[in-house]
């Protein structure tokens, strides 16, 4: 018995602690998208009927275009825009429906998020570009080079959604749970937790990622960015690649996180990402693949240095 009261203690304790850790969530002021500080000068350009929102740095002929993954926005290459900028010309853009760009009930297929891509290299009068994508915007970047081989230089791909199979199952269960009312009703110590899950040890400078998301949800936008979530979803689900990479045709830098808790699907599918991992070295014809030790699913922040020199060392 005194064993058990020291566990239940210890339990009790650790929750308080782990509570008070995150009291201070519920305190925050709510803000617009428009408010979001990213430390860098935003742009904006008209892509059909979209407002899209864009960070350009650097002045290289070689362009970089960043695509970042489900629920974040181009702050998440916060630590690779400055270092890659000395060497390339880097856009780091936000999808529709995310960020500043605009939000609307748009059609948020894969194909859909490629050709507006391909449309803003259009509207910036820049013909050809290496595409670095993260997570879904992983996803995203093959499916330009599939679609648009002729626009994409090179591929870096960093935790790429699109190896990972799924069963029609379980992808009707995907697309079934992830509604836009979960999205929105999420509570404030799941966000906290489910933000968490994206790394192997939050680095102090991520929080950003958690407090953004609570001060957001009572942005006038926030409805239709919880649509755009929800859909892009559905949209990685039907929109796969995984029995197209051996059409990848351009030379490809895949990097993961060895401790990825997000890939694989740790709901649907037991295993590890050095699994996952081993499906796209084998099935892309040019590809460099690396796993970094210690490191989670956003690898691009957890580990920037290591992915800003991988980049470089790749696209000489």
């Amino acid at each position: 018995m005194k064993n058990l009261t020291l566990l239940l203690t210890g339990i009790i304790l650790a929750m308080a602690i782990q509570g008070c850790a995150t009291s201070h969530f519920y305190q925050l002021d709510s803000i617009e998208y428009d408010d979001l500080d990213y430390g860098f000068t935003v742009h904006k350009l008209a892509v059909r009927n979209i407002n899209m929102a864009y960070i350009d740095e650097g002045q290289s002929d070689e362009v970089l275009v960043l695509v970042h993954g489900l629920g974040t926005y181009a702050k998440g290459w916060l630590r690779n825009i400055e270092p890659l900028s000395k060497h390339y010309r880097v856009i780091a853009v936000d999808l529709p429906g995310y960020g500043k760009s605009d939000k609307g009930y748009y059609e948020y297929t894969m194909d859909f998020n490629a050709q507006v891509l391909v449309e803003l290299l259009d509207a910036l009068e820049i013909e050809k570009a290496t595409f670095v994508g993260h997570s879904m915007g992983g996803q995203i970047s093959m499916t330009i080079a599939l679609n648009y081989p002729e626009r994409v230089n090179k591929l870096v791909l960093i935790s790429p959604a699109g190896f990972e199979r799924f069963d029609d199952g379980e992808g009707a269960w995907m697309t079934g749970v992830m509604t836009p009312e979960l999205v929105r009703d999420t509570p404030i110590r799941s966000i906290d937790v489910n933000l968490r899950y994206n790394f192997y040890e939050t680095p102090p400078e991520a929080e950003f990622l958690i407090t953004e998301r609570i001060q957001l949800r009572g942005a006038k936008d926030f409805e239709r960015y919880c649509y755009a979530v929800s859909k892009n979803v559905e949209a990685m689900i039907n929109g796969y690649v995984y029995d197209k990479l051996d059409k990848i045709t351009q030379p490809t830098l895949v990097l993961w996180g060895e401790n990825d808790e997000l890939i694989p699907n740790r709901f649907l599918h037991a295993g590890w990402t050095k699994n996952i991992a081993a499906i796209g070295e084998r099935e892309i014809p040019d590809n460099t693949t690396i796993l970094f030790p210690k490191c989670g699913h956003f690898v691009q922040f957890e580990k920037a240095a290591e992915t800003n020199q991988a980049i470089i060392e790749f696209l000489k």
